[in-house]
């Protein structure tokens, strides 16, 4: 098995849990604002921004009407008035504060490390999320580095993002990095992009549905042992 000095790892769904984040902030700032809240809300919701994610990533809206849109669209189903810039502000407070390990994520980032290889953050998430999460996390002190779209100025599976990273990593062959997430459409793609090998992290056992080629494909990270 071929093994790598550099890991590009996802944020979210790849070393976060983000749906116990996104539930947990969501719930906070519904009941905050006084505002009926349950699974059929929160469903509802996560339809509504994997679409509007989608349109980013193809670049289509800007990282700011993003965060707009998804609640404008939810409120508008659900027939609710509120103040959307200071909801999407206490929400993205809330989810920083969410900094839950898949199960596996510590233990396969100490052994990584522990081997003299190393770890860097790559997402497309909000910078202040992602910088307040990374600061609150169990393996912070794991992380060489992040690398958050926002800041960069280009999104996965944009290669002008992945060409900033290397410019900004220590000088490698692209043979010896892997990057690894659960999207096919930004970490995978953006790995086929880039031209570097990618492992896509399928927990749920997702079938490929797209043109998108992984070089592997895991359920567990410690799975990540053998390519270290």
């Amino acid at each position: 098995m071929k093994t790598y000095e550099i890991f590009l790892f996802d944020a979210d769904g790849t070393l976060y849990d983000y749906d116990m984040a996104e539930a947990n902030a969501l719930r906070t700032v519904f009941e905050g604002f006084g505002l009926a809240y349950g699974e059929s809300v929160r469903a509802r919701y996560r339809a509504i921004n994997a679409d509007v994610w989608g349109r980013y990533e193809r670049g289509e809206i800007s990282k700011d009407e993003l965060q707009t849109l998804r609640f404008a669209r939810l409120f508008a189903e659900c027939g609710v008035r509120c103040d959307i810039d200071e909801f999407n502000r206490k929400y993205l407070s809330e989810l920083g504060k969410g900094a839950y390990l898949i199960d596996g994520a510590f233990d396969i980032c100490e052994a990584i490390v522990s081997r003299g290889k190393s770890i860097y953050i790559v997402t497309n998430g909000i910078l202040a999320t992602q910088e307040a999460r990374i600061k609150h996390s169990r393996i912070r002190d794991f992380v060489a580095g992040f690398f958050v779209s926002e800041f960069v100025g280009a999104q996965k599976p944009d290669s002008l993002y992945f060409e900033y990273v290397f410019q900004n990593i220590p000088p490698v062959g692209k043979d010896k990095i892997l990057i690894v997430g659960d999207s096919l459409t930004a970490d995978i793609a953006g790995g086929n992009n880039a031209g570097i090998d990618a492992c896509w992290f399928n927990p749920s056992g997702n079938e490929n549905c797209t043109n998108v080629k992984p070089t592997f494909e895991i359920q567990r990270l410690d799975e990540l042992r053998k390519m270290n």
